[in-house]
């Protein structure tokens, strides 16, 4: 279990966060909010924030926490929206089956991954009949 649930918003996120966690029967863990505002940091069940002093180490921690979890929510919504384009574009060509749409998704994904490839790299992907690429 974590040592601390660090929710990204003020009081309504984390209430809302709050809510959720006793939903699973966690309602024990510790739980605070960062509102990015004015760097406030609220507690459950406690009116007023907290402000520590823009230097504070503690509030920078806290700064790259919530700042690397927007780094990794962003690239994951990008990537599903990357696959989401390419699934539509494949989907719009006539011959193409779902196991070879699968084939080319994944194929793809790989080049993407690996870096620049040459176009008869791109176009030899196994499966899929050379007249197709």
């Amino acid at each position: 279990m974590p040592d601390l649930i660090v929710v990204d918003g003020g009081k309504g996120q984390l209430s809302v966060s709050r809510k959720r966690l006793m939903e699973m029967s966690l309602e024990n863990l510790p739980i605070i909010g960062l509102a990015k505002r004015m760097e406030e940091i609220y507690k459950v069940d406690e009116d007023r924030s907290l402000s520590l002093p823009p230097d504070s180490e503690a509030l920078k921690l806290l700064q790259r926490v919530r700042d690397e979890a927007h780094r990794f929510a962003l690239s994951y919504h990008r990537k599903l929206r990357d696959a989401d384009t390419i699934r539509s574009i494949l989907d719009e060509l006539d011959g193409l089956g779902a196991k070879r749409t699968q084939l080319l998704e994944k194929h793809i994904g790989l080049f993407r991954e690996g870096g620049a490839a040459t176009l008869e790299e791109q176009c030899a992907c196994q499966g899929i009949p050379s007249h197709c690429a």
